[in-house]
Parts: C-alpha cells; structure tokens; sequence
C-alpha cells in the first residue's frame, strides 16, 4: 500500500510498540483522532502482528461513544473541500454558519464537542487528499453536487460526510452520499461507524508501513 512520504512515519510495528505511551497516542491520532481511541490500543500494546493491532483498533473504533466519534469526524474535511479549506468548486457546505463540528453543537444530545482537532496534523491532511484523489478528476458540475449534498447531509445529520474515499471516484462518492441521507440516525451512525473503521484501518497500514 503506498506511503504518502517516501518512507513509514514509525518504523513498523517494532518502533510502535517501543514508543512512549504519549507517542504512541500521537501517532494513533493521525488515524483516527479521537482521544479515547489512541488511549485504548495503545494502553493494549505490545502487538504480535499488525492483523492483531488492525483488529483491537476495528473494536475500539466500533465501542466509541457518539461523542468519540464526532471527535475523530472533527479532524476530517468535507468531501471535495479544497488544501485551503473550501470547497473545490462552489460554496462550501454550511457557507455563513459554523457547522456542529465547529460550533460545539451535537446532533444527538451529548454534551458540546471538543473544539480541538487532535488528528489535524500535516500527515493526515496528506492522507485526506491521497484518500480523495478521486475527486481530483470531477467535473464542476459533479463538484457542485457533492458542496450541495454535504451541505444538506450537514443539516440533516450535524456532522460532516464521511466515506472511505479511497479508490472511489466523485461519482461513487456522490451516490453514496445521497444514498444515505434516506438513512434515519441510528442506521446513519452504524455506516459512519463502520467507514470510520475502514479509513482507520488504511491509515495503520499507512502509518506502520504495512498491510493491516
């Protein structure tokens, strides 16, 4: 699986499981940002194989509170949403109000969202693009759905669009999204559960220089 550097930010499975324990949160965050996430597999370690790593990661992201959840979605750009922080082409969802993520507000009634992005960083911002290389290639047109299709998967559910982008074309990720705004909210945070497992998944392999 290819690298978005030339060569693994942490030097396989050996050097991870070596890391301090505030480093190895560090490192897990850029895979899925979520605090409760990187405490749990890496209060797990040492790991055997990256398999066995890869499977306590799936569990942890799948036990997440909503709130854990909204925390690792928090460090996710939109679909289609440019290096600069736009959209690509269009207004960018939720133009003129600050959208839940940002705002602190939760759609589901816990309490208000941290503000922080702890998977912010240069690494996973390389990662989004690599994920969504496939919009690179979309037409204005396909571009404008999918600002107009965020926006309206942001007002119905209060919380950005997440899909495992990679090998997706704009076009697959626009029939997914608009396929899943008939979900209602409990069906919608399984499917967001499980892509969120999918991208954090990629990004282990990613990170460890490995197929997970």
């Amino acid at each position: 699986m290819p690298n978005v550097n030339s060569a693994p930010p942490v030097a396989g499975l050996a050097g991870f499981n070596a890391l301090s324990a505030a480093a190895a949160e560090a490192e897990l965050l850029t895979c899925c940002a979520s605090r409760a996430f990187a405490r749990e597999v890496t209060a797990l370690r040492p790991y055997r194989d990256l398999d066995l790593l890869a499977g306590v990661a799936k569990a942890a992201v799948r036990d997440l509170e909503w709130s854990g959840v909204r925390e690792a979605l928090a460090a996710h750009p939109r679909i289609g949403e440019s290096r600069t922080g736009g959209q690509a082409s269009g207004p960018s969802p939720g133009a003129g109000r600050a959208s839940p993520a940002d705002s602190g507000e939760s759609s589901g009634g816990e309490g208000p969202a941290t503000s922080r992005e702890p998977g912010r960083s240069g690494r996973e911002s390389g990662w989004s693009r690599q994920e969504q290389s496939g919009v690179g290639a979309a037409g204005r047109e396909i571009l404008e759905e999918l600002a107009e299709g965020n926006r309206a998967y942001e007002e119905r559910f209060g919380h950005v669009y997440l899909v495992c982008a990679t090998g997706l074309s704009a076009g697959e990720m626009l029939a997914r999204l608009r396929e899943r705004l008939g979900n209602d909210e409990e069906t919608e945070r399984d499917v967001v559960r499980a892509e969120l497992a999918k991208i954090t998944r990629l990004r282990l392999a990613k990170l460890l220089g490995g197929a997970a």
